[in-house]
């Protein structure tokens, strides 16, 4: 059993930042990826970024290439999205997720475990 739990979401303003933390716990392996995704109101949950606990190269969503930056300090279980120059479009919660064959995969249904989602608003 995975548990990841988010945290760091909130409101900015168009142009600011936020970070966001995944804190694993649980059966967490090194061999597993991490993504994190984000989902608007009626809209389909979006892949935004994943790492690998090794050394993998991290895959980014076209949208957010250049903005956020995906990171990982092993030693604490902790997933980050640093999240600069956001955009009011990047309003949605966001969820972490891991996957046990680390695919770094845009399909959410190829992660097994889910965080609860934490919410983010960027306003104009």
């Amino acid at each position: 059993q995975v548990q990841l739990v988010e945290s760091g979401g909130g409101l900015a303003q168009a142009g600011g930042s936020l970070r966001l933390s995944c804190a694993a716990s649980g059966r967490i392996l090194r061999t597993y990826g991490m993504g994190w995704f984000r989902q608007a109101p009626g809209k389909e949950r979006e892949f935004v970024a994943a790492i690998s606990w090794s050394g993998s190269t991290p895959v980014y969503v076209d949208s957010v290439k250049g903005r956020f930056t995906i990171s990982r300090i092993n030693v604490k279980n902790t997933v980050y999205l640093q999240m600069n120059s956001l955009k009011p479009e990047d309003t949605a919660v966001y969820y972490c997720a891991a996957d046990r064959q680390a695919r770094l995969s845009e399909n959410t249904y190829e992660y097994e475990f889910w965080g609860q989602g934490t919410q983010v608003t960027v306003s104009s």
